[in-house]
């Protein structure tokens, strides 16, 4: 799966760390739903944090679309809310 973080760069990521980005996720769109810009904050830097440290970063030349966009938590409530799926920011995608 290739996980784009807003603003700065694509990562390829394991199956096993796109079912904990999943699991952060839900908890990310029941804080967006419950207007809990502070919660929801912290879940996004959490899953940032994941990606960065056990994704693989790909070159900035290799184009390839990406299955998730997880924006970065210095956007207001409302711009989060605007960028959210009904299935959050991690579609379900089945195990490679």
């Amino acid at each position: 799966m290739i996980v784009r973080l807003m603003g700065e760069g694509q990562y390829r990521v394991s199956d096993d760390l796109r079912d904990r980005l999943s699991e952060l996720d839900d908890l990310a769109g029941a804080a967006a739903e419950a207007e809990d810009e502070a919660e929801l904050d912290g879940h996004l830097d959490r899953m940032w944090e994941l990606v960065r440290g056990e994704g693989e970063m790909l070159p900035d030349d290799e184009l390839t679309p990406s299955d998730a966009v997880i924006p970065p938590s210095d956007l207001t409530l409302e711009e989060t809310q605007r960028l959210m799926s009904p299935e959050g920011f991690i579609p379900d995608i089945p195990a490679e």
